[in-house]
């Protein structure tokens, strides 16, 4: 299938046990996007192995790898998944003769169907691109059932960019929706920073009535006003889109990404905010991207992403 890849086992290995034990002993590896349809709770993996929106945006090349290198890091993981509880790897969505466009059509239908047939959409990046098409797999869902989405972003920048010659990069997927679809625009940034974005996207965020809590205010110290900010967006809307971009960690825990920054977020204030999203039982898809691994030592973000995942996943399967 053209702008798709299957697959590879090759990417799920580790420790052998008689019980599935390990992640790589459970997740299913399923070829040309044959969407399953059973009744169980099911997760479906998908790698956006694009960077091509990354480069246009001025980044580093590399984080078209960063979906096999999840599933690399993520395989040799022990596994606390409820055994009702299905993971299905789809393989990934690549780009052939520069058709950025086709394969992000693809991507968006692909995320369509998976929620149709009651997926937990987990996209892995990849350039943070990948959010454009997420989001319109999801709106195109959301309109059969008449409900509210809204967008959930741990990330150090707004990417809410303009777009370049008329085409979306890395920095402009939230533009591109919020400039599609500007009435039901809910927009949620926790750990935006100041040196990282100019004045000019601060007010393009005021305009758009994006809320927002910058990384002096989105840490364990001041829980309180996180969970608060967290919450009231929840109680506003039906369903909740979570993207997490692994550059809006401190480079101390993700120095593998295309814009590395030494202040910012922790492991520790993800997961108490992931655990308060997935409890309000709103969680409707997910993608964790900007992974480089040409920057990446030791695998140390790749690693992050791994139990980004396997954190979300075990606490949905409670």
């Amino acid at each position: 299938m053209k702008h798709h890849v299957n697959p590879s086992s090759a990417n799920w290995v580790g420790r052998h046990s008689d019980s599935q034990l390990y992640w790589h002993e459970f997740v299913q590896l399923v070829t040309d996007l044959q969407i399953k349809k059973r009744q169980d709770t099911k997760i479906a993996l998908l790698g956006y192995a694009v960077d091509a929106g990354v480069i246009s945006n001025g980044g580093r090349s590399g984080a078209k790898d960063g979906p096999d290198s999840i599933r690399k890091m993520l395989g040799p993981l022990a596994n606390h998944v409820n055994e009702t509880t299905l993971v299905y790897d789809y393989g990934n969505i690549v780009v052939e003769d520069d058709d950025i466009d086709a394969a992000q059509l693809l991507m968006r239908d692909t995320i369509f169907t998976c929620l149709q047939e009651n997926h937990l959409p987990v996209i892995l990046g990849g350039g943070h691109d990948a959010a454009y098409p997420h989001y319109l797999g999801i709106q195109k869902h959301i309109e059969t059932t008449g409900q509210t989405v809204g967008i959930i972003n741990f990330d150090a920048h707004f990417d809410l960019r303009p777009l370049t010659d008329g085409k979306g990069h890395s920095g402009s997927p939230f533009l591109q929706i919020a400039n599609q679809f500007s009435n039901s625009f809910n927009y949620l940034v926790l750990g935006i920073q100041k040196a990282s974005n100019p004045k000019t996207l601060f007010e393009t965020a005021s305009s758009l009535n994006c809320n927002f809590l910058e990384i002096e205010q989105f840490n364990i110290a001041h829980w309180d006003l996180v969970k608060n900010s967290i919450a009231n967006f929840i109680a506003s809307v039906d369903k909740v889109y979570v993207t997490i971009d692994l550059d809006g960690f401190s480079s101390a825990y993700a120095p593998g990404v295309s814009a590395p920054s030494p202040l910012g977020f922790t492991p520790e204030i993800i997961w108490k905010s992931l655990e308060e999203i997935i409890q309000s039982n709103k969680l409707l898809s997910v993608d964790i991207v900007e992974l480089n691994p040409a920057y990446d030592p030791d695998n140390a973000t790749a690693r992050l992403g791994a139990r980004c995942l396997e954190y979300i996943i075990r606490t949905i399967s409670r």
